[in-house]
């Protein structure tokens, strides 16, 4: 696959910032994490307190807690906050955009549900939704009496998961809630909080999937402020696909071979977190300038 010209990125975060009156920059990562954190302080603080701050955004998912820290950093950094998604934002990273007073969504944006995730012991992942509707599957497939139904799932499930990890899981549903409330807050501060929470509550378990691939009019009709922006969504995309062949594991030819997994860019240049296997820290380095 021929190597992208990253050198275009600040090129075209300039011309987003000529159209909009605004600074731009691109947060672009496979996982969001806290590890991303200081080189995004670092690349806010050169850019200063400003009026208004585009963000292109790429993202596949990551820590809640994480999303919350990157919204409070931007939102330190930034009167007006605009998010311009592309392709991909899901699960934390369509959290994240909630921290936003406006979101740019392209054609091909790509949210999803915001329920959280428990690792299995096989790799897999189980959703907070798999195990609160263990209950309804017993009874509707099987036939099984309602209350016997959740009686028999609470017995199974703390058969088949540490009872504190459950209860650990229970947690986090509560504390993605109050994260996703808080957030809500910055885009829709008019609404009720009854208004914010019930739309964290339909993102967090009102669909049959975590995959689910919602689309800019599912977020509008939910309550949330999507904007369309011919220029920026054109500049965006055009970002985008450069992203998508810099960043990710998927993009390897072998397993042990290093990959980007973030990248961080404005108009002086892009930096890029490149990971090591073997648990070796990961790395940033300053990949290109604009160029000439």
């Amino acid at each position: 696959m021929p190597q992208p010209d990253l050198s275009l990125v600040p090129q075209q975060l300039r011309k987003l910032e000529q159209e909009r009156d605004s600074r731009a920059i691109v947060l672009a990562a496979s996982h969001l994490d806290m590890e991303l954190l200081p080189a995004l302080y670092e690349l806010c603080q050169g850019i200063g307190p400003v009026p208004r701050l585009d963000v292109v955004l790429h993202g596949r998912g990551g820590i809640v807690n994480a999303a919350r820290r990157i919204a409070l950093l931007l939102r330190q950094h930034a009167r007006h906050l605009s998010f311009i998604v592309p392709f991909h934002c899901e699960s934390a990273a369509t959290l994240l955009a909630f921290s936003a007073d406006e979101i740019i969504a392209g054609d091909l944006a790509l949210f999803s549900p915001i329920d959280p995730q428990l690792d299995g012991a096989d790799g897999g992942s189980l959703s907070s939704l798999d195990i609160k509707r263990f209950g309804d599957m017993a009874q509707q497939w099987f036939g099984v009496d309602a209350s016997e139904a959740r009686q028999q799932s609470l017995s199974l499930l703390c058969g088949s998961i540490f009872p504190p990890s459950l209860t650990a899981f229970y947690r986090s549903t509560l504390e993605l809630a109050q994260i996703g409330e808080e957030l809500l807050a910055w885009q829709l501060p008019q609404a009720t909080p009854e208004a914010r929470r019930a739309i964290v509550g339909q993102l967090a378990g009102g669909y049959h999937s975590h995959n689910y691939a919602l689309t800019r009019e599912e977020l509008a009709s939910l309550g949330l402020n999507m904007t369309r922006d011919a220029h920026a969504e054109r500049l965006g995309w055009a970002i985008s696909t450069q992203l998508q062949a810099s960043i990710g594991g998927a993009l390897r030819s072998a397993p042990d071979e290093p990959w980007n997994d973030a990248l961080l860019a404005s108009r002086d240049g892009v930096q890029l977190r490149r990971q090591r296997p073997g648990g070796f820290a990961p790395l940033w380095s300053m990949e290109a300038r604009p160029a000439c």
